[in-house]
This record gives structure tokens, sequence and C-alpha cells, in this order.
């Protein structure tokens, strides 16, 4: 994995390098991100910090991260300090877990490693840079390997746990939601889920398909402008709203029955069954429109790539593997299609493009009677309004 060449960091307050600002504290970073504003310091705990992470915590704008764990642990080639490095947002790391009992908004001060509350040290970390980032990277890319092996064991294990619902479904619950011979929309809120959902607007447009928030992804799907017929997920990031929003749920229950989300969906009165299952819960949607009958399963924002499966953060993500293997033949992944679309025409081309139209128009106009006479017609009008105008002013 190639780094970028880092940008320096352009939100110091002061020509040393010191920033300041109110401190926002929470361990899980997507959580944070619902109340982090431009100029906050971010205060997280987040080890080994993945794409969809950074990029978050970049379109709010922080002053600095200062992250109690280690960014880059060593076990894989993560992107997510880069992201924050390229962005000229300075990342504190391996600040310890003291730097977590900050109060919220309190005045921080930070300079090159050091936190301070006040007048009072609070913990003393490593500024990343260009150096310390390859150093992380290649010592992480030595490690993948052991990723490797550990995915592979991972993979074995889930299918022997889960043979029975990978190859006959048993334990699929059923919905009210017709999906059988309907197309299905998973939507993930993760990498370029946005520019994917917007290159999408002509599918759904024309084959009305079966939309499928995971978590977080039925929020996306209603700021796109829609509305998801299912909700699928643990229930930990997706907001009150969607889940009163008149979608069914499912709620993605640990193998042994246990399901911390259905408290939260049973208060809010939505209806809602439990789906038992090992993995994870983009895995849960897409075995259940598999299940239910679903022609056609494309999925925006999910994870198909080791890197993307190690950024997940958990060993599970070998089940989505096993899953995607599964539902091959009805699976299309749409992540990446904003990219593969996006239109290379510049803003000059367009304006030139018009003004030749334009050209050409009054050309065609000009050989003609007709349009020689409407060209008479408009020429007398402008004189007539420019007249006005100069009598207007004149007066």
């Amino acid at each position: 994995m190639r780094l970028r060449p880092l940008r320096r960091a352009a939100v110091a307050d002061d020509p040393d390098g010191t920033i300041s600002g109110p401190a926002r504290v929470d361990p899980r970073t997507k959580a944070l991100t619902k109340r982090l504003k431009a100029g906050d310091v971010a205060v997280i705990d987040h080890l080994d910090m993945d794409r969809v992470s950074a990029e978050a915590l970049v379109a709010c704008a922080p002053a600095a991260v200062l992250n109690a764990a280690r960014s880059t642990s060593g076990r894989y080639p993560n992107v997510g300090p880069q992201i924050l490095l390229d962005a000229g947002i300075p990342l504190v790391d391996g600040l310890g877990q003291d730097v977590m009992a900050l109060k919220e908004g309190a005045r921080l001060t930070v300079h090159d490693g050091e936190v301070r509350s006040g007048t009072t040290v609070v913990a003393t970390g490593v500024l990343q840079d260009a150096a310390t980032i390859e150093a992380d990277q290649a010592k992480a890319r030595e490690g993948l390997s052991d990723q490797l092996e550990a995915f592979a064991q991972n993979t074995m294990d889930y299918m022997l746990k889960e043979r029975d619902l990978l190859l006959d479904g048993i334990g699929v619950p059923r919905v009210e939601t017709k999906i059988e011979g309907r197309a299905v929309l998973i939507v993930v809120r993760g990498y370029h889920y946005k520019e994917d959902l917007a290159m999408l607007r002509s599918f759904i447009r024309e084959s009305r398909p079966v939309l499928i928030g995971v978590d977080g992804g039925a929020d996306a799907i209603i700021e796109a402008g829609w509305k998801p017929d299912l909700i699928v997920g643990d229930m930990d990031s997706v907001s009150d709203s969607a889940l009163t929003s008149g979608a069914e749920v499912v709620v993605h229950a640990y193998r042994d029955g246990r399901a911390p989300g259905a408290a939260r969906v049973a208060e809010l009165g939505a209806t809602h069954v439990v789906f038992p299952a090992t993995g994870t819960s983009e895995d849960v949607a897409m075995l259940l429109a598999d299940d239910m009958g679903a022609k056609l399963i494309v999925a925006v924002g999910t994870h198909a790539t080791l890197v993307e499966f190690l950024d997940k953060g958990r060993s599970g993500m070998a089940s989505t593997f096993l899953t995607r293997l599964r539902v091959g033949s009805k699976l299309v992944d749409a992540k990446g299609v904003s990219r593969l679309y996006r239109s290379t025409i510049s803003t000059w081309q367009l304006v030139v493009l018009i003004l030749a139209g334009l050209a050409a128009l009054a050309v065609a106009l000009a050989v003609t009677p007709a349009g020689q006479a409407a060209l008479e017609l408009l020429l007398a009008r402008w004189d007539d309004i420019s007249t006005t105008i100069r009598r207007f002013f004149g007066g």
C-alpha cells in the first residue's frame, strides 16, 4: 500500500504548532462524530483507525485528534492515520487511558505530543508525521501474513458453526416485507456510500428495489430521499427517527440469542424480529434477502477486500467472505460505481460547448427568412429595453 505525500497541518493556533480547543471525549469514534464540530479536539480510543472512521473525523474538521490507543498497531496496514494527516489534522497517538478521563468541553492545549488541561500535563504521546506513519505501515505489512492465517482459521470456524444457516437457511426469520422475485438494495454506511447511492438513483427509480439499511445505512437511505423497507443490525448506530419511520426491523442478535438492541427497538414501539447469527449485520441482511427469494442483491458500502475486513476490526468478518460465496450468483457489488462513472468534463469545457451551440443556433436562424425575422424582432425588443433603461437612469 503506497502512502500519499503528507501535507502540513494547517489548523495550528500558534506559529509554534500549539493547538487548543474544547475536548469532545468518546471511546467510540462513530458516536463521537455525531457531536464533533469544527475546532474541537477529538479524544478517542481507537485501535487501528480505519478509513470510514478517519473520513468521518475529517468531515467534522476537528483541530486535532487525540488517540488513547495506537492508530496503527501493526496487525495490518490501515489507512486511517494517513487520511487524517493528508487532511492537515494533527494526530497524537498512544496517549493511554488517562486521556479518556478528561471532562467533556475541557479546554485542551496540544503541543507536539503533549496534552495539557490548563497548566496540568494530562498525557504524552506520539505526534504522527510522514516518517512515523511510514514506519508503522512497514511493520504492519510484515505482520499481514499472520492476519491471513487468522482470517483463514476464522473462516473455517464460522463455516463449522453456521453451516446449517449458510447451506439451508435454517434460523432465518420470516419478515412481512415482500422480497420474493424482487431486486434488493442493501446499504451499509461504508466507503463512498453517498456517491454510490447517488449514482444508483435511476436504478432505484426504475426497478423499485426493496431498500434494506444496515444499522446507520437506514439513515443514509433517508438522507438520500427514500424510505427503508427493512432495517437490519444490532441497532448501535441507527437513529430513532429511522427506527420509527415505519420500516420493518430485524435485530441482529448473538448466537446464544442475546439481543441488546431489541430493548431499544421495543421502547420505540417498532415492529421487529430477532435474527441470531455469528457474522456481521451486513451478512445477516444478505442471507435474509437471499433466503426470502430476492432475484438480485445490490450492495452499497459493504466490505469486500481483506483490508476492509480487517478494518472492520472483527474476527467475524470471515463470515462475510463465506456469505458472499453463498449469495454470489445474485450479488452485485455497487461499491465504487461513482468513481467508475464520474464525469471528467470540466466547467470551462461545458461553457465552450454551450457557447458553440448558441453560435450554431444563431447562424441557423440568420440564413432562413423566418430566422431573420425573429432576429430583427429580438433586436428591436432589445433596443426598446436598452432605451428604457437609459431613460430611467438619465431621468
